[in-house]
């Protein structure tokens, strides 16, 4: 069981950065990778990028790949997602996930989001 908190969300005029938090909470013999999605209203679900549980593997969608950078803290149990050059379609609720270690993950674990809004 993993219990996951977003933060950092805000608004932002386009061209700016914002850097988000998705703090989990398990035990402490439990490893999971965690993925970052976002939701734009009207649209899908999107995935963003993905960070092993020790951190040496990530992997970014290609829309997103050049700006924003996934990293993660075990020690404070936190993921972050640096985000630059904002565009206003990058407007959305962030949400991170967690997956248990297998390929292809499993996102069993969701945050409740955080809303992103970028202003032109």
């Amino acid at each position: 069981q993993v219990q996951l908190v977003e933060s950092g969300g805000g608004l932002v005029q386009a061209g700016g950065s914002l850097i988000l938090s998705c703090a989990a909470s398990a035990s402490t013999s439990t490893t999971y990778a965690v993925g970052w999605f976002r939701q734009a209203p009207g649209k899908e679900r999107e995935f963003l990028a993905t960070i092993s549980w020790t951190g040496i593997r990530t992997y970014y969608a290609d829309s997103v790949k050049d700006r924003f950078t996934i990293s993660r803290n075990n020690a404070n149990h936190t993921v972050y997602l640096q985000m630059n050059s904002l565009k206003p379609e990058d407007t959305a609720i962030y949400l991170c996930a967690a997956s248990e270690p297998r390929i292809p993950p499993v996102w069993d674990y969701w945050g409740q989001g955080t809303q992103v809004t970028v202003s032109s």
